[in-house]
C-alpha cells in the first residue's frame, strides 16, 4: 500500500487525541516532540481531507494549555526536590545547565518566560512545573499560559498547514519526506537549544570560579 493510502485510513479522531496527549504530557514536564507531532500532524491535514486543521489546533492548544497548568501544580507541590530528581532521572533534559537556562529566563522575562517559552524547544517542559516551583502566582501564570498555548499551537497549526496545501501536489508524491522535514524541523530546535544550555553552563562556571577565586591581600 502506498504511504498516501495508508495515512487515509488513519482515523482523524486518533490524530487529534495523539497531538493532545503527546503535546499536554511535554507540557507537564515529560521529554516528548510535542512540536514533531504537531508539525507532522498540521502537514497531514493538508494532504488528508478528514483531518480539520481548526479541530487539530484546538486539540494542540487545549493539550498545551491543561499540561502546563498540569505541571504547574506539581512544581508548587514539590518545589526544588522535584527538579533534583528530575535532573537525576532525566540529566539530558532536566540537568543544572538546563535548570540554570530556564531560570535565567524566568529572571529576565518573569511571567513572560512562560508565554515565550512554548516557542522554544526543551524550555516548553520547563514552563509549568519552574513556574508552579518559583511560586508565581497561578492568574499571571494562566494569562501567558493561555495566550502562549493558543498562539503557539494555533499558529504552528495554520502556518504548517498553509504551506502544506501549497505544497501538497509535491507532498503527496513524497509524503514521507514531509515527516522527514518536520523531524528535522524539531531535531534543529533541539540542537539550538543545547548549545544555549552550555553557553549557560560555561556562563555559570566562570561565575562561580570567580567568585572562588581568592582575593588578594597587600600588606604595606
Amino acid at each position: 500500500m502506498h504511504i498516501q493510502e495508508w495515512l487515509a485510513t488513519v482515523p482523524a479522531l486518533s490524530v487529534y487525541l495523539l497531538v493532545g496527549v503527546v503535546i499536554g504530557l511535554e507540557s507537564v514536564g515529560i521529554p516528548l516532540p510535542g512540536e514533531i507531532v504537531l508539525v507532522s500532524a498540521a502537514i497531514l491535514a493538508a494532504t488528508q481531507d478528514h483531518i480539520n486543521p481548526f479541530v487539530l489546533g484546538a486539540c494542540a492548544s487545549v493539550g498545551a494549555i491543561v499540561g502546563d497548568s498540569i505541571g504547574y501544580l506539581i512544581g508548587r507541590k514539590g518545589g526544588k526536590p522535584l527538579l533534583d530528581w528530575a535532573g537525576r532521572k532525566f540529566p539530558k533534559h532536566f540537568g543544572p545547565d538546563h535548570v540554570a537556562m530556564a531560570e535565567a529566563k524566568f529572571d529576565k522575562w518573569g511571567m513572560w518566560a512562560v508565554f515565550f517559552g512554548r516557542f522554544i524547544a526543551l524550555l516548553r517542559i520547563f514552563a509549568g512545573p519552574l513556574a508552579g516551583v518559583l511560586k508565581m502566582p497561578y492568574w499571571k501564570f494562566l494569562i501567558a499560559n493561555v495566550l502562549g498555548g493558543v498562539i503557539w499551537a494555533g499558529g504552528t497549526t495554520a502556518l504548517i498547514y498553509t504551506v502544506g496545501l501549497v505544497a501538497e501536489p509535491w507532498l503527496k508524491r513524497f509524503s514521507y519526506v514531509g515527516l522527514v522535514a518536520a523531524a528535522l524541523f524539531g531535531i534543529g530546535s533541539f540542537l539550538l537549544m543545547r548549545h544555549r544550555a552550555k553557553k549557560a553552563a560555561a556562563a555559570r562556571e566562570a561565575a562561580e570560579a570567580e567568585a572562588e577565586s581568592p582575593v588578594a591581600v597587600t600588606v604595606d
